[in-house]
């Protein structure tokens, strides 16, 4: 039988706080959930849950608090602890290169190793999949956001990317 650590659940909220749009306060949503242990990681929707909850609850209670509707990305903790306590990563990244984990929002067979672009200079690569978890690589250039953005069609479900630092994080805060 899991342990009441191995049920913590990690929400990551879809296309929030960037540009302007759909903004609200991650801090003060973490607090109005506290009652559920409810923790931020950064202004990016990042949460982690450390009171066991039902996930339809869960997903009714972020649709109540949040202005707005979104797409929510949820996983178990001890996924995102596994993943960090073994790195996806071959190597150390270059200067110029960002590590990302994206999650997907629903299953797929449509995960494999892919670049964007698929000829030329790449500035977004897979490099491999694990469960809903797909690992890549993007590099810092104003093209990138726009090959972030296919990902989606590329995997035929909605998805959501975080830098391999807020993983790092999320399983910091996992681990106390």
């Amino acid at each position: 039988m899991p342990s009441a650590r191995d049920l913590r659940l990690v929400v990551f909220l879809r296309g929030v706080n960037v540009g302007g749009h759909r903004t609200f306060r991650p801090s003060q949503l973490a607090a109005e959930l506290s009652h559920l242990g409810c923790i931020n990681i950064g202004a990016a929707g990042t949460f982690v849950f450390n009171k066991k909850i039902p996930l339809t609850k869960l997903r009714a209670e972020l649709k109540r608090r949040l202005p707005f509707d979104t797409v929510v990305a949820v996983c178990h903790g001890e996924n995102i602890t596994q993943l960090v306590a073994n790195p996806p990563f071959d190597q150390r990244a270059r200067a110029n290169v960002v590590r990302f984990l994206t999650i997907l929002t629903a299953n797929t067979t449509r995960v494999a190793p892919a670049r964007f672009p698929a000829t030329g200079p790449w500035f977004v690569r897979v490099i491999r999949h694990q469960k809903r978890f797909v690992i890549g690589e993007y590099r810092r250039h104003m093209k990138t956001i726009g090959y972030l953005g296919k990902l989606d069609r590329h995997f035929g479900v909605p998805v959501t990317t975080r830098n391999w630092n807020t993983i790092q994080l999320i399983a910091k805060v996992l681990a106390q």
